[in-house]
């Protein structure tokens, strides 16, 4: 639609505008497949932990494989800067909220150290888990300690991240030959977009991130205007897969990565086209996390521009219930395993796939429709 001018914008939808159409069968929620395979690496649960201080540290990484999904841990965070992180994070927990970023920018001043990489791959898979890191283009030189330390994959993010990058100062990291010459999968992110994702595809990323801002510590939107809303852009970026699936052979899931919150979302981003999801606010708010009911964004360090803060996010549950249940809330915090089978069961969807290709609504009064008194007493849906 034009805007003024010759100016046109495209309208997009987040996740809370669209609803589900129910199937024309039932399907029972233990007859559903929910897996994702990422390369060689499977999964029992679609569901990925962000990596972000205040979610992940070694013990949730360990506990998210022993549940059957991922815990990414950010490999350049307080976990591969300081030999005691929990020290660090009690520092940025405890600062008031007036002066709590230039502290948090000042703690990541401090260098990531190798042996501490090295260190927390080992930690994790004494635990028995699956050892996932995350670093920038910038820090990628570290990957490869991480993988010789055991790692069994690693992911490549920043905000926005291309194959290209153009700089007076010289080239950054070749993705194509970063992915051709690792020895472990690659997972790069994040993207938003249709031709970002083919690009990344392209250049060997064995798994896609998509999203930019729409998670409950990032600013990005604010700070710097951009951000495809959620649904629109896991829908294009499903469909960079499906075609690039079509001309090559070569399936590679994407991850509806930030904005998810209850179960409702999840049901909703796996529609769009979305094969697995990625949380940060809900991990930080189990008794596991590190951050003791805080979280906040992997860009709130950055030194020149903040595109994060810290928000309390509480104590919820443990992570076990906040993916497997029983829950105990009537507002879709809890149990999102339980949440996305019975959700596909009653779309009549009995695999990942399929639920891809369920119908889908433009419904901007899902939320509020006959909810009158939930919202005026703050229950349910009004809380």
């Amino acid at each position: 639609m034009v805007i003024g001018g010759k100016r046109e914008a495209r309208r997009a939808y987040g996740l809370d505008e669209l609803a589900l159409a129910p199937g024309t069968v039932n399907i029972d929620p233990d007859d559903i497949e929910i897996g994702l395979r990422i390369g060689e690496l499977d999964f029992a649960i679609p569901f990925l932990a962000s990596a972000m201080d205040g979610a992940v540290d070694p013990r949730v990484a360990i506990e998210m494989s022993r549940l059957g999904g991922l815990a990414v841990l950010n490999g350049e965070g307080l976990q591969t800067r300081y030999a005691d992180a929990n020290a660090a994070i009690a520092d940025i927990i405890a600062e008031p909220v007036e002066s709590v970023i230039p502290l948090i920018q000042k703690m990541y001043r401090e260098p990531v150290k190798p042996e501490l990489i090295a260190k927390r791959v080992e930690e994790i898979k004494a635990g028995g888990g699956r050892a996932v890191l995350a670093f920038t283009p910038l820090g990628a030189r570290n990957a490869q300690v991480a993988i010789e330390a055991g790692a069994d994959a690693v992911v490549i993010a920043t905000t926005v991240t291309t194959t290209e990058f153009r700089s007076s100062k010289g080239p950054s990291l070749d993705l194509a030959r970063f992915c051709k010459e690792c020895s472990v999968p690659v997972i790069i992110g994040n993207a938003v977009t249709y031709a970002g994702v083919t690009d990344l595809l392209e250049a060997g990323a064995a798994c896609v991130l998509v999203g930019v801002g729409p998670g409950a510590a990032c600013t990005t939107r604010r700070v710097l205007g951009l951000g495809v809303p959620q649904a629109t852009a896991v829908a294009d970026s499903a469909q960079a897969r499906d075609d690039y699936f079509e001309r090559t052979g070569r399936y590679v899931p994407i991850i509806a990565d930030g904005g998810l919150r209850t179960g409702g979302d999840i049901c909703k981003a796996i529609a769009c086209g979305a094969d697995g999801v990625m949380m940060g606010q809900p991990v930080a708010s189990s008794h596991e996390a590190p951050g003791k009911g805080h979280h906040w964004g992997m860009a709130t360090s950055s030194a020149n521009l903040p595109r994060g803060t810290r928000v309390k996010v509480g104590h919820k549950a443990t992570l076990e219930q906040i993916l497997f249940g029983p829950a105990t809330t009537d507002d879709g915090t809890l149990n999102f395993v339980g949440a996305l089978k019975l959700g596909m069961g009653t779309a009549g969807a009995a695999t990942i796939r399929e639920m891809q290709q369920v119908e889908l609504l433009i419904a901007p009064t899902l939320a509020t429709e006959g909810k009158r008194d939930q919202f005026a007493q703050k229950v349910g849906q009004g809380a």
